[in-house]
């Protein structure tokens, strides 16, 4: 892959370059980026909170992201994948980095890589470029989310004042393990001696109790150390000296989000010294955080719910929420994974929330077709029955054309999830951008016809 030329690069020239730069998608491990990083002389003044885990990292970062800021803190979040723009996963003062920060970024990672002879991963080389940029952005903390497990993920070269390990569930098998407590020591791998350790999975795997133990850092768990209780004005987290706080719900949607917002307090009360928040900060925060496609309920009917679960977990929380929400006659699915993902696993956590299943392909290279989800539907034991005349599968080419389908079919009463991969919310909010440009170009044209 021929490096992008200084004088007419863009950022999509650098994104190209990158997945062609190493011979693996994924390489666990921390030697050749280590290397990178002693090179670039990056070793961050700031702190820094990671946080790892199966499902909840997104969300619990952007919490602290918006609490943080509140305070008029000056915040570096890094976090992955993104939805539309690479640049989401880089943020500075809550603002995404422009294409010439990245690109400048990109430029000394790249000078440092080829100086130490060594290829990287396009998550390895944008991790060191994140945390370049913050350096010269001058931020005052760093949250940074772990990509894959912990104890080998790129992030995990800086230490962290604070660790937080969000949940343990099955996902990424082939690298971290096939069982809880396997992939609990590679999250746990992101703890510290000497420092505070979160984990808010209820189940705690034993492994996480003992990494932490044997390298002297300070776990605190949810339940134990730290939690919350709920009521119809507002929910309650107390911590470890015996606290108690009345606050607002966050603006995240979900029951789940609580356990993150659980941990996000407890992460904060960890670097209180340093950088101290006030209950109004907390309060204003929660009421303002955003994260897209994480039961995000999209305004107009047929109500339209946007999800990137793609884990077992993950589809498991997704119908707990549908569960709460008003019923609605049928519930239609667009549906499209990854091949390497449990796709019989995902569907069968949804499959008592989904009248009709509108399958599809996804056309990035780990994607799966649409018939590979239909067969992973018919293994599941789905989609054997027809609802008012309408197939109960249905495929089509893209996420795109399966969304265009619901919307057409399904009524007021109705509702559409979408689900089961980045990718696929991110091709329907395309779809839906793409709508509204033509939408508001016929608006003005026919506007204008009328004033002439």
């Amino acid at each position: 892959m021929v490096k992008p030329h200084s004088e007419s690069r863009t950022l999509s020239d650098w994104l190209t370059y990158l997945e062609g730069l190493h011979p693996t998608t994924i390489e666990m491990g921390l030697g050749r980026v280590d290397r990178v990083r002693a090179e670039l002389g990056l070793v961050p003044s700031f702190p820094v909170i990671t946080v790892g885990g199966t499902n909840g990292k997104g969300s619990t970062c952007a919490m602290m992201e918006a609490i943080l800021s509140c305070a008029g803190y000056r915040v570096g979040c890094y976090t992955s994948p993104h939805l539309l723009r690479y640049n989401e996963r880089v943020r500075v003062a809550q603002r995404e980095a422009t294409d010439g920060e990245l690109c400048s970024a990109f430029e000394a990672v790249e000078t440092a890589r080829t100086s130490c002879g060594v290829s990287l991963t396009y998550f390895e080389f944008g991790t060191l470029a994140a945390v370049h940029l913050f350096t010269k952005a001058e931020i005052e903390i760093a949250i940074l989310e772990v990509g894959l497990g912990g104890r080998l993920d790129a992030v995990n070269i800086f230490n962290a004042d604070c660790a937080v390990v969000t949940s343990v569930d099955f996902d990424h098998m082939d690298y971290l393990g096939n069982t809880r407590e396997k992939i609990g020591f590679e999250k746990a791998g992101i703890f510290r001696k000497g420092k505070i350790a979160i984990c808010s999975e209820p189940d705690i795997p034993v492994t996480v109790r003992q990494y932490a133990n044997e390298i002297g850092a300070k776990l605190l768990h949810i339940g134990e150390h730290f939690g919350y209780s709920t009521s119809e004005a507002g929910w309650g987290y107390w911590d470890e000296q015996g606290k108690r706080h009345s606050l607002p719900y966050p603006a995240l949607r979900g029951a789940y989000q609580l356990h993150n917002a659980s941990a996000c307090l407890a992460a904060l009360d960890a670097v209180k010294d340093n950088l101290p928040v006030t209950m109004g900060d907390i309060r204003r925060g929660l009421l303002e955080v955003n994260w897209p496609a994480r039961f995000q309920v999209l305004p107009g009917r047929p109500v339209t719910v946007l999800d990137v679960a793609h884990n077992p977990g993950a589809a498991r929380a997704l119908a707990d929420n549908l569960d709460r929400m008003d019923r609605f006659n049928r519930t239609y699915a667009v549906f499209a994974m990854l091949k390497d993902k449990d796709i019989p696993g995902v569907a069968q956590a949804m499959a008592s929330k989904v009248d009709i299943w509108l399958t599809a392909g996804i056309g990035a290279r780990r994607g799966a077709s649409s018939n590979e989800i239909v067969q992973a539907l018919r293994a599941a034991g789905l989609g054997k029955d027809v609802m008012a005349g309408e197939e109960s599968i249905r495929t089509f080419p893209d996420p795109a054309a399966a969304y265009a389908y619901a919307c057409e079919r399904a009524t007021g009463s109705d509702r559409i999830c979408v689900f089961g991969s980045f990718h696929t919310v991110a091709e329907v909010l395309r779809y839906r951008i793409r709508l509204s440009v033509v939408e508001h170009a016929a608006i003005k044209k026919s506007r204008d016809g009328k004033d002439s």
